[in-house]
């Protein structure tokens, strides 16, 4: 097992958008383990000192080509021996704030409440790396919980170039909270080598992500990728110490729900022994079903079940 390291600049992000066609920028081994650094920046919203602004930001913001989403994606990386139907296991074995700032962005006509906050508003938010915490107005700390909110591979060909906001089955923005430092994101491969992508990075989001930004910073990761082809996904799935995690992603979100809920099942079927109509009722005593993000487009909910109730 080799450690890799990934930089962040002009050359090694694609920057608001997936695409089948976007060539690697590092090739590693299955079982290798890279150090990914992400940015995140809008150029309306940097500190005034310039020595708080990581490399990178400026030469991305500058001269990568802009599509149509606004997540800086650092990748991707190819990952050998990968190929369509295997599944990446993506651990996340680390999560560093790369600086001691992030930003929050309130979109004119964007997020859960459009009619109400009908304006453009942004704030760049100090984080405290010592307390891990940050101040969101005079008084009120949360606890800073990092997190990336892009963990995908290469999407389907047919998808063409898509944004980089609606999460889809190559995974891509799923900005699920649970995903800390020490949990795992199964990707179902859609192209020879994954060519895994990584970003987005949040000090801290709740369920929902109801304005449309989290705490949006910039984050160094460790990741260790690992292809399995003891594994058949449909959807992206993952783990936590403590919880498995089935996902669902639509326009609606009743429907979003259902396929995190079919995920469920399934996953208690095939992978546990259950029958269905016990996994449903096993759903209905012991399951969590939480609303991941209402903002991106695709809608999406989680389905959680706690490790301990599982037998076997």
């Amino acid at each position: 097992m080799k450690t890799h390291e990934l930089p962040a600049s002009s050359e090694t992000v694609h920057y608001g958008y997936y695409d089948h066609k976007t060539e690697p920028v590092l090739k590693v081994a299955s079982g290798d383990r890279v150090v990914v650094r992400t940015v995140s920046a809008h150029p309306d919203f940097l500190p005034e000192d310039p020595d708080r602004i990581p490399d990178g930001i400026h030469d991305i913001l500058r001269y990568a080509r802009k599509g149509p989403g606004p997540h800086i994606l650092s990748g991707p990386i190819d990952v050998e021996g990968a190929e369509p139907g295997d599944v990446l296991e993506v651990s996340v074995e680390d999560i560093n704030l790369a600086c001691d700032w992030g930003y929050n962005l309130l979109r004119s006509m964007g997020g859960a409440l459009p009619e109400d906050f009908p304006y453009n508003a942004g704030r760049v938010i100090d984080l405290d790396r010592s307390a891990m915490t940050a101040e969101i107005a005079p008084g009120w700390k949360v606890p800073l919980r990092p997190f990336f909110g892009q963990i995908a591979v290469s999407p389907p060909e047919a998808l063409g170039e898509i944004p980089s906001n609606p999460p889809h089955v190559h995974g891509g923005n799923l900005d699920n909270k649970e995903i800390v430092a020490g949990s795992t994101v199964y990707l179902p491969i859609w192209k020879e080598g994954a060519c895994f992508s990584v970003g987005d990075g949040h000090g801290t989001q709740g369920d929902g992500e109801v304005n449309q930004t989290a705490i949006e910073t910039s984050m160094d990761g460790t990741f260790r990728l690992t292809v399995r082809r003891d594994m058949t996904l449909k959807l992206p799935r993952a783990e936590t110490p403590t919880h498995w995690l089935t996902m669902g992603f639509d326009t609606d979100l009743d429907d979003a729900m259902k396929t995190a809920l079919r995920e469920m099942i399934d996953f208690l079927s095939n992978d546990h022994g259950l029958s269905r109509e016990d996994a449903y009722v096993f759903c209905t005593c012991a399951v969590d079903v939480r609303i991941t993000q209402v903002v991106n487009g695709h809608k999406g909910v989680h389905a959680m079940v706690e490790k301990s109730l599982l037998p076997n």
